[in-house]
């Protein structure tokens, strides 16, 4: 079988980032498994807040034709997504608002695979937030989402000191999105 290259992003960039850990953890399980890998942190790849005018002035920024580029290299992405006020996290938004917008050819969305996750400090473990991104991607950027996610609910005491999930039915239903995630990648179960 052949080794599907996944790439794996935060929505955060905070340095002690709770959907850091989870794509870290992610990452590591991917790795495990044989996939190619990419940890990809978005800031890395500064992108000015969307505005129409400044893409008329200046067109798309750099680093947004870069993050196209490296999509396009991929079969398959784990997104950890962290919840903002019931919402995705401006910084992704705009990443993937800013990515739309380059008109070279390929696609960066539609002909690969998506995964989901979320983990917060809350009860819902960011599963609001985690509703709002399969809308954008499967009705705005017209992406395959896997059906299943996984939410990390009160995220801060849920990893331990190796960046484990500690809750076994928990880390379970992160098994089954990797495996998920992998299989799909791997024989280009795209639309």
């Amino acid at each position: 079988m052949r080794n599907p290259k996944i790439l794996v992003c935060s929505g955060s960039v905070r340095a002690a980032s709770l959907n850091g850990k989870l794509a870290a953890l992610v990452a590591k399980r991917l790795a495990i498994l044989d996939a190619n890998v990419t940890y990809l942190s978005l800031k890395d790849y500064p992108l000015p807040i969307y505005d129409g005018d400044l893409e008329s002035e200046d067109g798309v920024p750099e680093n947004a034709r870069k993050l196209k580029r490296l999509l396009q290299e991929q079969e398959g992405v784990f997104l950890a997504c962290p919840e903002y006020n019931a919402g995705i996290t401006p910084l992704m938004k705009n990443t993937l608002d800013w990515v739309s917008r380059v008109k070279e050819p390929g696609e960066a969305f539609k002909d690969k695979v998506f995964a989901l996750g979320a983990a917060s400090p809350g009860g819902f473990g960011g599963l609001r937030g985690l509703i709002g991104m399969r809308t954008i991607m499967e009705v705005g950027m017209g992406a395959m989402v896997l059906p299943q996610m996984v939410s990390v609910p009160k995220a801060a005491s849920a990893f331990d000191d190796k960046g484990d999930i500690t809750d076994e039915r928990l880390s379970g239903q992160l098994d089954k999105l990797v495996d998920a995630l992998l299989k799909a990648s791997r024989f280009g179960m795209t639309r």
